[in-house]
């Protein structure tokens, strides 16, 4: 059977193709790649040298919990950067938190209000203050459904290859 492979890009939707694109440019440091001819608003940026992150405008409706997660090379300079840009967003998944595999994972909006996730490789150093910042917390997200339906397991990890 045939089975996909690997994610080659994210399409998000913006509302403002600029002030996106600075955004992902600026406070994440992803670097412009040449984008198709297309005749709408886009922007294409490389995450790494086999994915992209694509933007687009358009008037589409803003998802609340939906979201990408992308891998950061320093969580703690990028969580004081997000906490004084004010845009970690709690509310859809809680808190700032570790996870069970040691990797830290944040969820922030960016200009257009698409929530994005951003984690660290599991064994990377963490700013102690980090966990004594009032946007931390403990543990996993609780929803309060308690709904335990799909594929769990007490070893899963975001990541499954070696990360150096």
């Amino acid at each position: 059977m045939a089975r996909a492979t690997r994610i080659n890009h994210i399409t998000l939707v913006v509302n403002q193709l600029e002030t996106a694109a600075l955004f992902y440019e600026q406070e994440l440091g992803l670097e412009a790649l040449p984008a198709f001819l297309f005749d709408y608003p886009t922007a294409f940026f490389k995450i790494n040298e086999e994915q992209q992150l694509h933007l687009t405008e358009w008037e589409d409706q803003v998802s609340f919990r939906g979201h990408v997660c992308l891998q950061v090379d320093d969580f703690n300079t990028l969580f004081h950067r997000m906490k004084a840009l004010d845009i970690i967003d709690v509310q859809p998944w809680g808190k700032v938190r570790q996870l069970p595999d040691g990797a830290m994972q944040m969820f922030v909006r960016d200009p257009a209000g698409n929530l994005v996730e951003l984690s660290s490789a599991p064994k990377s150093d963490i700013d102690p203050a980090i966990f004594e910042d009032e946007l931390y917390q403990a543990g996993l997200y609780v929803s309060g459904r308690n709904d335990f339906r799909g594929y769990k397991s007490e070893n899963a990890t975001l990541y499954h290859a070696e990360v150096g």
